[in-house]
């Protein structure tokens, strides 16, 4: 989520660069020496950056940058708030503030609006469940991926499947993902030295 306005500021920042200068981005533009400075938390900001922003801010082109720069610190500081309860406020206020009607010259931050209005209960209920992750179904999938493109000489689905059962048997079992009835180990695959076979 974060990321995702991050991207809109980037890309706004570049449209602002292309618009002044015909191009990229110099080393000694100001646009271009503030990219790192743009993504850095109000809170973290040091002094030198806090003048080279106000420096940057002092550009009449530069509006909508600073726009969707305070737009993305409000959506930093609605994750970084202590209270989830208070945080959910603050991100619904900032999904109601850019979802219609943003004004001309701020396409980027229209687009965010349209994509946050639309996955808008996707986005809150981590606040209802902070913390969670999908980390976990995708370390399964990895290791499930991982598992097919070491079986690909496998023709028999349910030796494929006894093989994945016992990969994945340190903790993970494949139960529930493969319609087949569990089956027992054909005693081929029990006598091959090179596997240990789980107690």
């Amino acid at each position: 989520m974060v990321a995702l306005a991050g991207d809109k500021l980037n890309a706004t920042r570049q449209r602002i660069q292309r618009e002044l200068t015909g191009g990229r981005g110099r080393a000694d533009d100001p646009l271009y020496k503030a990219r790192r400075t743009l993504r850095t938390g109000r809170a973290l900001l040091t002094d030198k950056q806090k003048a080279r922003l106000s420096a940057l801010w002092a550009i009449d082109e530069a509006v909508p940058l600073e726009v969707t720069w305070l737009t993305y610190q409000d959506i930093i500081d609605a994750y970084r708030h202590p209270d989830a309860d208070v945080g959910k406020k603050l991100l619904t206020s900032v999904i109601d503030r850019i979802k219609t009607a943003v004004p001309a010259g701020l396409e980027e931050l229209a687009q965010l609006g349209r994509t946050l209005e639309k996955r808008r209960d996707d986005i809150l209920a981590w606040f209802d469940h902070p913390g969670s992750s999908n980390g976990p179904t995708e370390a399964i999938n990895g290791r499930l991926e991982h598992l097919r493109g070491i079986a690909l000489g496998f023709r028999n689905l349910v030796n494929y499947r006894l093989y994945a059962e016992f990969r994945i048997s340190d903790g993970m079992s494949t139960s529930g993902l493969c319609p087949l009835p569990h089956v027992k180990m054909p005693a081929w695959f029990e006598s091959l030295p090179h596997l240990k076979m789980p107690a």
